[in-house]
């Protein structure tokens, strides 16, 4: 049988611990949708775990941003998140045990899928934004943050390369200096100093209030003018980003590999349990 929540599949005669498995999974998304208005809410629900993303997650919101491009009733799409963080970026244990790097795996499926979105896509931020967290917020039209946000790349300092199509956006939203000083040196920014960059709209103490707003005005706007705006504010980078994105898809594989980044991520997991 094919669960209607959560389209895992499960047979009735399975034992109950299996069955209550499943039951979890139904009762908590980690990606919620809403529809408010004409307006998609996609919510990032992992809080326990600071909202790493799993290669489940990915795919998830890339279905649903798929869909939502076909859905003539949605107009604009925000994406947040609940606990305190955005995201701490891909949970280390899910990619380390399958770790699919390739076109047509779900993080691809989920970069292709902000990147194509003809419609306006929003985010709102808080907590921490780390590695995926902070790029995708480059294919995002409007950003708004909590005053707390912190903002992080660390690929190099864990032994990868920059992900996302950001070695493209980001020297081209900031220049090449700021650009190389962030990627390079992996170190966390603000808020404040996002919106100087321009990565960010705006800075709300009620981040999720000030996406809705942006959301619902340009939900008022016609829809089809929305629309060919976006194309055309894209059109002179569009197949550009389509080929980085696959070459730092190659050569993140490639460093993921490497015993440089083995090393890193030791050297990371070790000073996290120092943390605890």
């Amino acid at each position: 049988m094919i669960c209607p929540h959560c389209a895992l599949i499960y047979s009735p005669v399975q034992p109950d611990g299996i069955l209550s498995i499943y039951a979890y999974y139904c009762r908590v998304s980690f990606i919620l949708d809403e529809k408010i208005g004409a307006v998609l809410r996609l919510t990032l629900n992992r809080p326990e775990k600071k909202n790493a993303l799993t290669q489940d997650m990915y795919q998830r919101l890339a279905d649903k941003i798929n869909e939502a491009a076909g859905d003539f009733s949605i107009r604009a799409v925000v994406i947040n998140s609940n606990g305190d963080s955005f995201t701490a970026g891909n949970d280390i244990n899910d990619f380390a045990n399958d770790p699919q790097m390739d076109e047509g795996s779900p993080v691809f499926n989920f970069l292709f899928a902000i990147h194509n979105f003809p419609k306006p896509l929003i985010a709102a931020v808080k907590g921490r934004a780390v590695g995926i967290g902070t790029t995708m917020l480059m294919h995002c039209d409007l950003v708004t943050a909590n005053p707390d946000t912190q903002f992080s790349m660390p690929f190099v300092s864990l032994g990868l390369v920059a992900e996302g199509g950001s070695s493209y956006n980001f020297p081209r939203l900031v220049g090449h200096a700021k650009a190389s000083e962030i990627l390079l040196t992996g170190r966390t920014f603000s808020a404040t100093e996002a919106l100087e960059m321009g990565l960010i709209n705006q800075v709300a103490k009620d981040e999720l209030s000030a996406a809705m707003t942006f959301a619902n005005e340009i939900a008022e706007q016609p829809p089809t003018a929305v629309i060919n705006t976006k194309a055309l504010l894209k059109s002179g980078s569009h197949e550009a980003l389509n080929q980085v994105m696959k070459a730092e898809g190659i050569l993140f594989k490639i460093a993921a590999q490497s015993d440089e980044a083995q090393i890193a991520f030791m050297n990371f997991l070790a000073k996290k349990s120092k943390v605890k």
